[in-house]
């Protein structure tokens, strides 16, 4: 499996590719700030052929780039539908510090987005992605897992959780109980060695972060039905 990818614009967001292999079909997750060149180069690197934008949530640092990715391949993307709004009119998930940069960017709004749905199971570039609403950094939050030909789990946990930190709650539409509570349901019962690749900063695994993040210090995995 091919998951390579880099930090794009001022706030560093990484941005993923996802294939089987080189040579065929791939997913782009969160193309951010400036992202679009980067894409076109690691795509061209492993001689892939994108099939879907997917966002982790609807923040502009995660979806800056998201329409021009989309439409220069012509090619959906997948949001869930709690942050669909933030698509339309980025102010609406934003606090007054950025808010008041907006009119001076360039933003497209997508046409073709399809929403995820909590529990399911996305088939896209020949990869089987899971996916888990995980609110609280922002309604719309999401997880998505993929399996290695290794046997691997991976989890793009987006502005959920970050090496030694989790997702901020102060904006719009956050709440860092939520947030909490979407950690110990969805990410604290998975296994030790379940890599995790943020939204943000290097990667991590559930195994480090329950030992030392001091965030979730005291938070102990509940399942995702409570």
């Amino acid at each position: 499996m091919v998951i390579t990818g880099f930090p794009a614009g001022m706030f560093q967001t990484n941005c993923y590719v996802v294939a089987p292999a080189a040579g065929g079909e791939a997913v782009i997750i969160d193309p951010g700030q400036d992202a679009a060149p980067n894409v076109d180069k690691l795509l061209a690197d492993h001689d892939l052929t994108p099939v879907a934008v997917l966002l982790t949530h609807g923040h502009l640092d995660h979806t800056w780039n998201a329409a021009p990715v989309a439409d220069r391949y012509g090619i959906p993307i997948y949001l869930h539908p709690h942050d669909r709004a933030m698509l339309e009119d980025p102010a609406v998930g934003v606090g007054p510090t950025l808010g008041a940069m907006l009119p001076g960017i360039t933003y497209t709004a997508p046409t073709d987005v399809r929403d995820f749905v909590d529990r399911r199971t996305e088939h896209l570039a020949g990869i089987d992605i899971a996916i888990d609403h995980a609110p609280g950094h922002t309604q719309g939050s999401v997880l998505l897992s993929v399996t290695t030909d290794d046997g691997v789990d991976v989890v793009f946990s987006g502005d959920v959780l970050f090496a030694g930190s989790i997702g901020r709650s102060d904006l719009p539409g956050g709440d860092g109980e939520q947030l909490l509570a979407s950690i110990a349901a969805t990410l604290l019962p998975r296994s030790d060695q379940t890599l995790v690749l943020p939204g943000h900063g290097p990667s991590t695994t559930i195994g480090d972060e329950r030992r030392s993040n001091p965030f979730l210090a005291g938070l102990t995995p509940t399942g995702k039905d409570v």
